[in-house]
């Protein structure tokens, strides 16, 4: 699949998300090794801590169904701005995908496309040292 493609699966996902307080619809697609593609959806809550974000929707559910490689992840947003994942889902990435995954992030005019590295440099890893 192409990231052309995965940007519309991800626009696709975004229309079934849940947000009533802040009205702002995301989705996400995640593309696994086998082509397995997963849709998440951002699903507000009234206690807003509680609020899931699209991206961390797709890879858990991918995680659920026994999935653990990914080739690249693509994220829409209803709104003018880019949606750029925040620093959790950022994390979450880290912990099942490579520096290099590229996560494709739609705008009006098409899509960029930034790795994970760039999005999060010197992220946190367990057990990870500088020796």
């Amino acid at each position: 699949m192409n990231p052309s493609e995965l940007v519309k699966e991800a626009f696709q996902a975004l229309e079934h998300a849940h947000a009533p307080y802040s009205e702002y619809l995301v989705g996400a697609a995640l593309l696994c090794a086998d082509g397995t593609v997963f849709r998440g959806c951002n699903v507000e809550n009234a206690s807003y801590g509680l609020t899931n974000c699209a991206e961390r929707t797709a890879i858990f559910s991918a995680i659920a169904a026994g999935q653990r490689e990914f080739i690249g992840m693509a994220i829409a947003a209803s709104g003018e701005s880019t949606p750029y994942p925040c620093g959790a889902c950022r994390q979450v990435m880290v912990e099942f995908c490579q520096q290099d995954f590229p996560v494709y992030v739609a705008k009006s005019d098409g899509f960029d496309t930034i790795s994970l590295g760039e999005l999060l440099p010197n992220s946190f890893e367990f057990g990870a040292s500088d020796a």
